[in-house]
């Protein structure tokens, strides 16, 4: 489904135990990965300096993902010095990478107003999909799970689906990806929607489901057309709640999600479903930013 993909850590994200699974990545089919540590710059002094011994020191940890490459893999190593937020677009667009692997913390959105996050930013900055992972997990898996998770990291997705404007668009973007991959390992997909308690009162319950799964039908017979294995489900009830059970009960690999307004004014304070999907869910979350299909 990706075959470029851009890992970015911090060396406290758990995303740094990466570089002991390259085969394990080249296995869901990524061709060229590329290993990014943004190194503070010294600020010791009146004069903000490129740290040296820091991006020497970066280097050697992430050496170790050169050690092991399969044949037809390439692997990168990049320590540039700067703010984060400033460094991965760049690395991104040197490398054309297709996916950006990031960690982000659970937390609310007034805490990120408040203490900032890299991962935020980029989904409104970069136009590239972002597959964001928990910290917490990738630090507790053993090695045999994190050997598992990164063979099918895209293995089956979850697609939450209204027929907006963002999910028809997601669902496009999917299907571009796999199209455009000889080797694809995207297997399964289950389309979800969730007909809201509080939605459109005046017309019946019935109703509203009939027409969400009419809208799931159309969806899922644009995605069977890519050889893929596709359910959906209707479910009435809290968005958020529904759709995060259902990745629990059906064994996802992660939930791919799109936004017309993440980051945008218009999420303060009215929040954005991606933006709150990607701060409650425990599961990956594969982050279509809106717009790159131009």
């Amino acid at each position: 489904m990706f075959q470029r993909c851009l890992i970015c850590t911090d060396f406290s994200d758990g995303l740094y135990r990466l570089v002991e699974f390259v085969p394990s990545l080249a296995a869901s089919g990524i061709k060229q990965i590329i290993f990014l540590y943004c190194v503070p710059l010294w600020e010791e002094g009146e004069i903000p300096r490129i740290d040296e011994e820091g991006i020497a020191a970066a280097r050697d940890r992430l050496q170790v993902a050169t050690e092991n490459v399969p044949e037809g893999v390439e692997v990168f190593i990049e320590t540039p010095s700067g703010r984060p937020i400033d460094q991965i677009p760049k690395a991104a667009k040197h490398y054309q990478a297709d996916v950006i692997l990031t960690g982000m913390p659970i937390r609310s959105l007034l805490q990120e107003k408040l203490f900032g996050s890299t991962t935020a930013a980029l989904a409104r900055e970069v136009g590239t999909p972002l597959l964001i992972l928990r910290p917490q997990l990738l630090s507790a898996y053993t090695c045999e799970e994190l050997d598992l998770r990164c063979r099918h990291l895209f293995r089956y997705l979850l697609i939450p689906y209204d027929g907006s404007h963002a999910s028809q668009y997601l669902v496009r973007q999917l299907s571009a990806s796999v199209s455009n991959t000889s080797d694809n390992t995207l297997q399964q997909c289950t389309l979800i929607s969730v007909v809201s308690e509080g939605g459109r009162r005046e017309l019946n319950k019935d109703i509203q489901l009939k027409e969400a799964q009419a809208q799931l039908e159309l969806a899922k017979a644009e995605l069977e057309q890519l050889d893929l294995q596709v359910n959906t489900q209707v479910q009435a009830g809290n968005p958020y709640t529904e759709i995060l059970d259902a990745a629990m009960v059906f064994d996802i690999s992660a939930i791919a999600i799109s936004s017309d307004h993440l980051g945008k004014m218009i999420e303060w304070p009215v929040r954005s479903f991606a933006g709150e999907l990607m701060r409650r869910s425990w599961h990956p979350v594969l982050f279509f930013p809106p717009g790159i299909e131009n």
